[in-house]
């Protein structure tokens, strides 16, 4: 999937500092990869493990490639055309197309919320005790504060460092006793079920690696990079810049989805080789998973397991407002971005409090945190087709994309991803 450049691009953006062979790994792509593994998407793993033990480990390296072959392509959207994907689809397609798809967008997102918080609470609860609705309630206050308040420049560096604390699924699986000769057989040699409860988990987990909430967010959190960056400028005004911008994207999102998968694929192996191994097969939540490992794994275990929830959810709770922010005010043509302050984005900063204390709302009523992200996965395998239908056709015109579209081999994968997305689309409807 590298991209192809033209021959005659040079590099005229001004030189980076010393050490920027690292930086260039943890920008956007990074921070879109970490969030993908948040609480709902760590139950959602710790399931899958839990009843079929290694059996769906294939499914990681299967989704890796299709994961980055969408966030590239919505990448390399925002920083050739200097817009989002809201913009971009509002320019290109009828409201009745797009409103709808916004608006489910939006919606889903608030759910997704809503169970983060709540598993973030529990967490929270495991590891010091107390109410879990204050504390719930207060995790949510201070992701939005963080989002409002803190400048551009320091609140993307704290969710870099947050992305630290997805790696506590790795110290969780180090602890559990494994057996990796059978893990590497799983991962080689599929073992595939043909039972609706196996092709449910398939749905699941494709369903929670590739969201449209991250084709929206990497967008314009590329857009946001480059306009914070002195000297460049969108790849369609300045195509001599798109080696240099385009070979920084490339290395950070390979890296943060391969940093999702492999995070997510620990997960699966830990709730295989503790609790699928030891009869534990239904999960309800990723609290439930962190509760159910202490008793065969120790404390450690369900402390390390706990404390990687919160901080996932801190990363990820952002990015869930963040894109419906990015979508609904790119559609409605407000000032969006996080690089604006609330006075100067009223709308944009108003999604995202109002999608937050939805979530937060959710779990004040009671509601069922498991069946709302089964809607969640309803909506998302619903409209992650029709997006990235439409993200393909705007990513090959010309006049969208200048002499800048994307290559064959990223073409190719991008329609693969929009097949597989499609049929899970068709198998969420008809289960």
């Amino acid at each position: 999937m590298e991209e192809s450049l033209p021959s005659a691009v040079v590099q005229s953006v001004p030189p980076k500092p010393r050490g920027h062979w690292f930086s260039a790994f943890i920008g956007p792509g990074l921070i879109t990869g970490a969030s993908d593994d948040d609480p709902s998407g760590i139950g959602t793993y710790s399931q899958v493990g839990a009843q079929f033990g290694f059996s769906a480990l294939w499914l990681m390296w299967v989704s890796y490639p299709l994961m980055v072959a969408a966030q590239l392509i919505s990448a390399q959207i925002g920083r050739v055309t200097g817009q989002g994907l809201g913009a971009n689809i509002r320019q290109h397609y009828p409201a009745w197309f797009y409103l709808p798809i916004v608006g489910l967008l939006a919606v889903a997102n608030a759910i997704n919320i809503g169970a983060d918080l709540g598993a973030m609470g529990e967490a929270t609860q495991l590891l010091f005790g107390g109410p879990v609705m204050l504390y719930t309630a207060g995790l949510g206050l201070v992701s939005l504060l963080l989002q409002i308040f803190v400048p551009y420049a320091r609140y993307v560096s704290i969710l870099k460092w947050l992305t630290i604390a997805v790696f506590a699924y790795v110290g969780t699986a180090m602890v559990a006793q494994v057996n990796w000769p059978q893990v590497l057989h799983s991962l080689v040699v599929p073992h595939i079920q043909w039972s609706h409860e196996y092709v449910t988990a398939i749905v699941a987990v494709l369903g929670t690696t590739i969201s449209p909430y991250l084709f929206f967010w990497q967008a314009s959190e590329e857009v946001e990079e480059q306009s914070s960056t002195p000297g460049e400028r969108p790849l369609k005004d300045a195509p001599e810049q798109a080696a240099a911008q385009m070979g920084a994207v490339r290395s950070a999102t390979w890296f943060g989805m391969a940093v999702s998968n492999v995070i997510a694929f620990f997960i699966m192996v830990t709730a295989a080789a503790i609790l699928h191994a030891h009869g534990v097969t239904d999960i309800d939540s990723a609290a439930q998973a962190a509760k159910a490992l202490e008793p065969i794994a120790g404390r450690f275990a369900e402390v390390l397991f706990a404390a990687g929830m919160v901080g996932t959810g801190l990363l990820a709770v952002p990015v869930l407002a963040g894109s419906s922010a990015y979508a609904v005010g790119e559609i409605m043509k407000w000032n969006v971005g996080l690089g604006n302050r609330p006075l100067q984005a009223k709308g944009f900063y108003a999604v995202i409090a109002v999608s937050t204390w939805l979530g937060i709302g959710m779990n004040l009523l009671h509601l069922n945190a498991m069946k709302a992200l089964y809607w969640t996965a309803v909506i998302n395998g619903v409209i992650a087709a029709p997006i990235l239908v439409a993200v393909m056709l705007v990513a090959a015109r010309r006049s969208v994309m200048g002499g800048l579209p994307i290559s064959r081999s990223l073409k190719f994968w991008g329609w693969l991803t929009t097949a597989v997305m499609t049929a899970c689309a068709v198998a969420v409807l008809a289960f």
